[in-house]
């Protein structure tokens, strides 16, 4: 329990603390138990809400107690964001998505021992509550003026923000505060996009029961040039497998830039300084083997799916790019690397594609003509086997899984057909 605030800061999780060396004796004076919620905006956490749970992670092997807070009912509010109102989900979607994420979350905690997690649902606490004791025991100790400050707030004064946002921080607070009552809870953190509803539990515990409790925020990651990290050119990247294939996951990791590779390796992997400090050196000494990007999307995928899919993943890239044999990937796998690279759709009721023809659809040349050049030039390939002849359709044997087709210009440019039975 002793070094656990000094792991967090070297692995550059701590953004913000109410009070860093009380925190620090708070941790050390025995277990602790701390909370972080969870917001049931979509059926999936994404990347972000990871950086959460590899911190609660963290806690529960120094010896601190977890709870974690599936937000039932400020998932039906929605914190306040810059761009304007949210969308509202229904009751029944919102509880749909408390249990999917309530079964993800399961994964990264343990349920056992001493200081076995718990999971809780703030649903339960704000349900039954009816709006005077809501008012009368919450809404008293929140002054206006203050939460009229709050950037987000203030943002949206001109073109308007509604009473049931405005009110978010309230309800968040409130999670707080009945954490510490029933159980003795001490401890929230989140990240640092959520330090104003943080503190404002922080404040609220001590206005309406006089104690004080201490949070933590986690930073916002972001890219060389200081944009976010964390979304990809078809979005975001979700930890449920249907929504981001383990293949697309693993390959996210895989691209991390050579100047971040070692800040996220500090926060996702459970790589020791030591190992963490080498992948450093080999990093600056010879960054074209990307031992550090390797290692990062190594570990990553099989926490957040499986060893079993991070060796899927990595056969996977090697097959796609020739490096080993495409008929080997299960058609599970297969279906996840065609989806990665834009896998194109054609009709085979009149037989199946020339070679030209699925050349220029999979988009890995820009025209028919182009496509003749490459196979002239010996740099057509489907399915790692080089294209000879202009004039070729494309065979029954040359269909993966019966459907999947695999083209390849050079040695990087890769594009995919899926053949449809008409």
């Amino acid at each position: 329990m002793s070094n656990v605030l000094d792991e967090l800061i070297w692995r550059g999780l701590v953004a913000n603390s109410t009070d860093e060396q009380a925190l620090r004796e708070h941790l050390e004076s025995g277990p602790v138990t701390f909370y972080v919620g969870f917001d049931p905006t979509a059926p999936s956490l994404h990347f972000g809400n990871l950086v959460q749970l590899i911190v609660a992670g963290h806690l529960q092997r120094a010896g601190h107690k977890p709870l974690i807070l599936v937000g039932g009912s400020t998932g039906m509010i929605g914190d306040p964001k810059d761009s304007g109102e949210r969308t509202l989900n229904s009751k029944e979607t919102v509880a749909a998505w408390v249990e999917k994420i309530r079964s993800q979350v399961s994964r990264y905690v343990s349920f056992s021992g001493d200081n076995g997690a718990e999971v809780v649902n703030n649903l339960d606490w704000t349900g039954p509550m009816s709006v005077l004791d809501f008012l009368r025991d919450i809404g008293k100790h929140f002054p206006v003026n203050r939460m009229l400050a709050r950037d987000v707030v203030r943002n949206r004064l001109e073109e308007g923000i509604s009473y049931t946002e405005f009110s978010y921080v309230l309800l968040q607070s409130m999670d707080y505060l009945e954490l510490f009552r029933t159980r003795h809870c001490t401890l929230q953190f989140g990240g640092s996009d959520q330090w104003g509803n943080i503190t404002a539990g922080v404040e609220l515990v001590r206005r309406a029961d006089g104690a004080r409790v201490h949070a933590l925020a986690t930073p916002l990651l972001t890219k060389a040039d200081g944009t976010k990290f964390g979304k990809t050119e078809s979005g975001t990247v979700w930890l449920d497998p249907a929504m981001t294939s383990p293949y697309a996951f693993h390959q996210f990791f895989l691209n991390a830039e050579d100047a971040k590779v070692i800040e996220y390796l500090k926060v996702f992997s459970p790589r020791s300084r030591e190992e963490i400090e080498d992948l450093a050196r080999q990093t600056a000494e010879q960054p074209q083997r990307r031992a550090a990007q390797r290692a990062l999307a190594d570990d990553v995928t099989a926490l957040v799916h499986s060893e079993a899919d991070r060796d899927a993943a990595i056969a996977a890239a090697a097959a796609l790019f020739g490096r080993s044999d495409l008929h080997d990937l299960t058609e599970s796998v297969m279906g996840q690397v065609v989806r990665e690279v834009g896998g194109v759709e054609l009709a085979a009721s009149e037989g199946l594609p020339n070679v030209v023809d699925l050349l220029e659809a999979s988009g890995v040349v820009a025209s028919r003509s182009a496509a003749r050049r490459a196979i002239a030039e010996g740099g057509a390939y489907l399915n790692n086997e080089r294209v000879t002849d202009p004039d070729a359709t494309v065979a029954e044997t040359d269909l993966l899984h019966g459907r999947y087709v695999i083209a390849r210009r050079g040695k990087k440019t890769v594009g995919a057909a899926i053949i449809n039975r008409v």
